[in-house]
């Protein structure tokens, strides 16, 4: 009796502090997915260091981290350089983002028309000038936080990343024990994981590079200057589920429209992000993700768009490894169920 007692009580216990833990690294997920997911891809050449220098974990463990932030940090910096030399370009030109006084003219005085109200120019522009201190100013404001939150999940991800490579197998270890489970199962679930990182990593960075390439084409073949800057921007917006490609190539397109006024390049290019560019993503994705993992085209597909409505942008990858778990445990379950019969 006193023997269950505690061992309720233990059981309580683990409920009350595993909630209380939960909430405290909630924050903190993202970051310990995305290190978990680098240990997956980068694993090879971290055994591969280990073996070849003979070194101590801890040391192959930290040329590995240092590898991965090289070949991360280092072009995305440059990139974000070119980009902004190209931002700062198209501000100091004498066009810059200013309407054509003309198109401006014209557009109000067809408002005008159609509804049979008195615009003028002054109050367009004042209302638009208010409109954008409205969108523009809280981003300024919330800004600081963003990046130092941003600065934090990068200083998590990359210990996390080095802890994992170093004491991977001895916290593997430690957790198996925990696990009521049989150890082929957790062996599995660890399989399913390494696959279905490979999978949505590789698939996302793929999807975001042929977008990038096929939006910078148009963006060239619509006459407009800043291509590399509008091409990197498609890039990582397209790494961003409901948002996508669609937010760049639709401004640029809008931009044509409105500020340089060519109706048929803004026009050319609207159909080519929506038929091509935006088009493209839900081909990639699930082929890719089916290619390199058991799920389902259609389920691969759905499991990405749930997983972002659900959980945010975490459910990119979070949705893909939920149901490539659950197809996991209904084959094993379909293990044990088909034992007996054996």
């Amino acid at each position: 009796m006193a023997r269950l007692i505690s061992l309720g009580v233990i059981l309580g216990l683990i409920a009350v502090f595993g909630l209380l833990s939960l909430r405290v690294l909630a924050g903190f997920l993202l970051p310990l997915l995305l290190a978990a997911m680098l240990v997956v891809i980068f694993g090879p050449l971290y055994r591969w260091l280990r073996q070849w220098l003979r070194t101590p974990d801890w040391v192959a463990a930290g040329l590995t981290t240092a590898f991965v932030l090289l070949i991360v940090l280092v072009p995305l910096v440059l990139l974000v350089i070119r980009a902004g030399g190209d931002a700062v370009a198209m501000l100091r030109s004498p066009a810059g983002l200013r309407l054509d006084p003309a198109t401006l003219d014209g557009l109000i005085a067809s408002v005008n028309d159609a509804t049979g109200l008195h615009l003028a120019a002054d109050d367009v522009n004042a209302e638009l000038r208010h409109q954008a201190e409205d969108l523009f100013g809280p981003i300024a404001t919330g800004a600081p936080v963003v990046i130092v939150k941003l600065i934090i999940g990068v200083i998590v991800m990359t210990v996390s990343l080095f802890y994992f490579l170093a004491d991977g197998p001895r916290m593997f270890a430690a957790v198996t024990r925990l696990i009521p489970l049989d150890e082929r199962y957790q062996w599995q679930l660890l399989e399913e994981f390494e696959e279905i990182s490979r999978a949505v990593v590789s698939s996302t960075l793929l999807a975001a590079i042929v977008q990038a390439v096929l939006a910078g084409f148009g963006f060239y073949v619509a006459g407009l200057e800043t291509v590399f800057l509008l091409t990197l921007l498609t890039f990582f917006t397209a790494m961003i589920p409901f948002v996508g490609a669609a937010a760049v190539w639709g401004g640029a397109s809008l931009y044509l429209l409105f500020f340089v006024k060519d109706t048929w390049a803004a026009v050319g290019l609207a159909l080519w992000g929506v038929s091509v560019v935006s088009t493209i993503d839900n081909v990639i994705k699930p082929i890719v993700l089916h290619g390199q993992s058991k799920l389902h085209p259609l389920l691969a597909l759905l499991s990405v768009l749930g997983g972002v409505g659900a959980l945010g942008p975490i459910g990119i990858f979070v949705g893909p490894i939920a149901v490539a778990f659950l197809q996991a445990a209904l084959t094993m379950l379909q293990t044990e169920l088909d034992t007996p019969a054996r």
